[in-house]
């Protein structure tokens, strides 16, 4: 389930960063928020125009590790709010979890599929 809070930030500005972990080490890559779809199942569906190396990286290892924030959502301590999301990934080419990016950025190559294990309030 993912939180009313995340929701919310998801529908404002903001930067996603995702870390993965590959055989070279750590990789990060960024994407808006504005850009973060979530299925109906709550997984969180990410276009990816590029994002070789990060692709690379998932077939090594299925982990990654997301943080995204709104300086215009009320957090835990006043205005901005975070998460820390932990999860596993895939990159999907076919089938509806395509066809919905698709539909919305032409200049999609494959959806990031990500299915979380812990979403964390961090701010």
């Amino acid at each position: 389930m993912i939180p009313e809070k995340l929701q919310e930030i998801l529908k404002q500005d903001g930067v996603v960063a995702i870390a993965t972990l590959g055989q070279d080490g750590p990789h990060m890559v960024n994407t808006w928020n504005s850009y973060v779809r979530i299925s109906a199942d709550g997984r969180l569906l990410i276009p990816a125009g590029y994002m070789h190396r990060t692709e690379a990286n998932i077939a090594f290892n299925p982990y990654v590790l997301i943080t995204l924030g709104s300086s215009k959502v009320q957090g835990l301590h006043g205005p901005g709010a975070g998460f820390l999301i932990k999860g596993t990934a895939a990159f999907v080419t076919a089938g509806p979890d395509f066809d919905l990016l698709k539909s919305k950025f032409e200049w999609l190559r494959a959806t990031l599929a990500v299915t979380i294990d812990s979403a964390t309030q961090t701010w």
